[in-house]
């Protein structure tokens, strides 16, 4: 079952595409790997995701750690830091 990822701000711009729709390989568990098999993916996503710890993730619309479990989750979305005031 293919997961949509959706991406945000300049992790959007910096991957070059606002979604995608992806098969998770075995073994991609939780946010933290699912953050590591991306970044295997190609020179865009490695500079996106190049310090993975500031990145903000949802799943279904709520956001979640890093050591979270995917699960059969329908629907990722991946943030950079918010900031602002």
């Amino acid at each position: 079952m293919a997961t949509r990822l959706i991406y945000f701000a300049w992790v959007r711009e910096r991957i070059g595409k606002p979604e995608e729709d992806v098969d998770l390989p075995v073994g991609v568990e939780t946010v933290a790997d699912l953050l590591r098999w991306l970044k295997s993916r190609g020179e865009e996503y490695e500079h996106a995701l190049q310090y993975p710890e500031v990145i903000r993730v949802a799943i279904n619309q709520e956001h979640v750690r890093h050591e979270e479990k995917i699960g059969g989750a329908r629907e990722i979305a991946l943030f950079p830091p918010m900031t602002g005031g």
